[in-house]
Formats: structure tokens, sequence, C-alpha cells
């Protein structure tokens, strides 16, 4: 796990820290409280039993967002992860700007070196 990943505790308290799109935010806050509100010993709302689909809170999300977020996990280079699968970095560039689609074999090519599920980048 990454450095950035780790969680800190202290005490009965772990500090998490996430980026989200800002537009995105509030969604995902309401989504941590409706999560939390879960625990034991927490009132639940009328929707403390729902469950959020990727899609709900990420409307806007696009392969190529996964593309560079996964990328980023593993800390790599557009340069770099075209190197690893053998393509050109402009093609890194234009999957992640959403430009190039990505097929199958490619998903396929990318999660062997992302070290994910070729589902998550189609």
């Amino acid at each position: 796990m990454s450095e950035r990943m780790k969680v800190q505790t202290t005490g009965d308290f772990a500090d998490i820290s996430i980026r989200v799109p800002a537009a995105q935010a509030r969604r995902v806050c309401a989504v941590i409280e409706n999560v939390l509100a879960l625990l034991p010993g927490q009132e639940g709302g009328a929707d403390a039993d729902r469950l959020y689909t990727v899609e709900e809170v990420f409307p806007d999300m696009q392969p190529g967002d996964i593309l560079r977020g996964s990328r980023y996990r593993q800390g790599l280079t557009q340069t770099q992860l075209a190197a690893l699968i053998g393509v050109k970095p402009s093609h890194i560039s234009e999957m992640e700007k959403g430009k190039r689609p990505i097929g199958k074999d490619m998903a396929k090519r990318l999660a062997r070196a992302l070290k994910a599920s070729y589902k998550v980048f189609l």
C-alpha cells in the first residue's frame, strides 16, 4: 500500500483522507454519512439500508478517469505505463482524456500492468 493510502489511528479514531472531484464532494459526504449511520448505536435515517452504485455517486466517471486513478495509485507516469504495455505515451493520454476508446484487449493489458480487473476499464 502506498504511503498516502495508509490509515492513521489515534485512540479509538482513524483519519481517512480521500480525494474526490469537487463537484461530487457533497454526494460523497452523504454516502459516508449514510454508511456511518449503519454503525451500532447510531440512528439510521430513512435511507439507512440503501446501497449506492458507483454511477450514482460519480455519474460523470469515465474509463479514462479510472485509468488515470489506477496509474496514479501505482505511482506510474503515462510514459512508464506506455512502456509496460507497449504503446505510445500519447495513447495513454488519449485514453485518459476519453479521446481513444479502451477495448477489451487493451483493458486486459492495462489491468495486468496496473494490478486491477480489466472490467474496470471498459
